[in-house]
């Protein structure tokens, strides 16, 4: 593995393992198993090495959902589909990386532009879908595409915050929720 990787790697374990808040350069290099001059020398502060983090989960699983909504298969399979790499995404660690540097932006203007840009691509690959649905539809309602892709988007990271917080599917069904809108989904379909 390359010393990018390697860092990039412990970066992300270590975000994982305590959080934005605990993490410091220097547990990151000795997670690395490598000196502090690698991470400075190949991402310049802990604010460009983490927002790295971001982006390279963030382009992987965006080709993924990209390649997914490309395939000829009805929407509501496409949204079960999504409704299960929810579950995979939360287990790989993807969504609290997502989240806490979110909630990092919230104090850190750079921060904040960067994952909105991140979460704007998201936005315009659900905008593309929703499109793509009204062309062979007619009609999304009195919704627009990029209003359907709000939505949709919304329901899914406002579903990860509570599913990171604690919150059981018990006291709110968050997950059936999002499976009941592909069922939904499914008879719009004639499905």
């Amino acid at each position: 593995m390359e010393t990018r990787e390697q860092i990039l790697e412990a970066a992300r374990k270590c975000l994982l393992d305590g959080g934005y808040a605990s993490l410091s350069t220097r547990r990151i290099a000795d997670a690395a198993g490598m000196g502090l001059g690698h991470i400075h020398y190949h991402f310049g502060s802990k604010r460009n090495l983490l927002l790295a983090v971001l982006a390279e989960e963030n382009t992987r699983l965006l080709e993924r959902q990209g390649r997914m909504y490309g395939d000829d298969v009805p929407l509501w399979k496409q949204w079960e589909q999504a409704c299960d790499f929810l579950d995979d995404d939360l287990r790989s660690g993807y969504v609290r990386v997502l989240q806490e540097m979110t909630a990092a932006g919230w104090s850190d203007p750079e921060v904040a532009e960067a994952v909105r840009a991140f979460l704007q691509s998201w936005y315009e690959l659900l905008t593309q879908v929703a499109e793509r649905v009204e062309q062979r539809l007619g009609s999304l309602g009195p919704f627009s595409p990029a209003e359907v892709a709000a939505l949709a988007g919304d329901a899914f990271l406002g579903a990860e915050t509570m599913l990171l917080l604690g919150v059981r599917d018990e006291d709110v069904p968050h997950r059936s929720a999002l499976r009941q809108v592909g069922r939904w989904i499914r008879e719009l379909e004639g499905g």
